[in-house]
């Protein structure tokens, strides 16, 4: 149930975040992709919720991040953004978006503010991206900026690796903040470099796969909870093994409905 508005709780805001890193307090994010995840994981405090183009892989079962479409983000969207109350709701800009020219850039952006409840989107590049980042800005949008591994570049990466080119990631990192980008994620960089990057720049870093001395961590949801069925990346932790759960509860019903012992009476009605 939605709270009154004079009791709802603070809605996270870039100010907070920026204050967040001054005083070295850590930054949460996780994914979400629908009302119910979203609502929970709201309630449980964290700060950031993204609504992540790795929806593609786990919600729609793609092998990588490309096909999902500003549409489908938009749709998934709009529904995590009316979910949170206090997390601050930041959507991928789905590729090619942020490559089809500034304007049809900040027209895309601009679609996902209006048709939904979020506050900022995140985008895949850095010093490639600093003239997108700036438009954006300038538009009003905030952009959270996204360097080393780029999910949406795999092929031209040549798959999911490790990213150690500490000139290059220093480059792109400090593109973006001189953009006016209010926060940046590090995925896949060695602890080094990312203490490096987080050392130098003022806007949060957001690590995946990145050590514990960025800012802020993000996961995706799905991997954090244990509902990822086959590869799970070697950096994530497993708070929960759900999927163990939700198996054990299913075999038990259709037992149970194949046994004819649900549902009983007082699982039904009377006249």
């Amino acid at each position: 149930m939605k709270r009154n508005q004079e009791n709802r709780p603070k809605r996270m805001t870039v100010p907070a975040l920026l204050k967040k890193k001054q005083q070295r307090q850590k930054i949460t994010m996780l994914t979400a992709y629908d009302f119910t995840m979203a609502q929970m994981l709201d309630a449980a405090g964290v700060d950031i919720l993204l609504v992540g183009d790795s929806m593609a892989m786990v919600v729609q079962g793609h092998e990588n991040t490309l096909p999902v479409s500003l549409d489908e983000m938009i749709y998934h969207a709009e529904m995590v953004g009316r979910a949170a109350e206090r997390a601050m709701v930041v959507v991928d800009l789905p590729f090619p978006t942020n490559h089809l020219g500034i304007h049809s850039c900040v027209a895309a952006a601009g679609r996902i503010l209006k048709e939904t409840r979020c506050q900022a989107v995140k985008l895949e590049g850095g010093a490639d991206q600093a003239d997108v980042i700036e438009a954006l800005v300038g538009a009003g949008i905030p952009v959270m900026a996204h360097v080393g591994l780029r999910p949406q570049s795999v092929h031209a990466m040549g798959g999911y690796k490790v990213q150690r080119d500490e000139e290059r990631l220093l480059e792109d990192a400090l593109a973006a903040q001189n953009s006016g980008a209010y926060a940046i994620v590090i995925e896949c960089v060695p602890i080094q470099i990312a203490k490096l990057l987080t050392d130098r720049l003022t806007i949060p870093t957001i690590g995946i796969g990145a050590g514990p001395d960025c800012d802020g961590q993000v996961l995706v949801v799905n991997d954090m909870l244990g509902l990822t069925s086959g590869y799970v990346p070697s950096f994530v932790k497993p708070y929960a093994n759900i999927a163990t759960t939700v198996n054990t509860a299913v075999r038990q019903w259709c037992d149970d409905v194949r046994g004819g012992t649900f549902p009983d009476a007082e699982h039904s009605f009377e006249e």
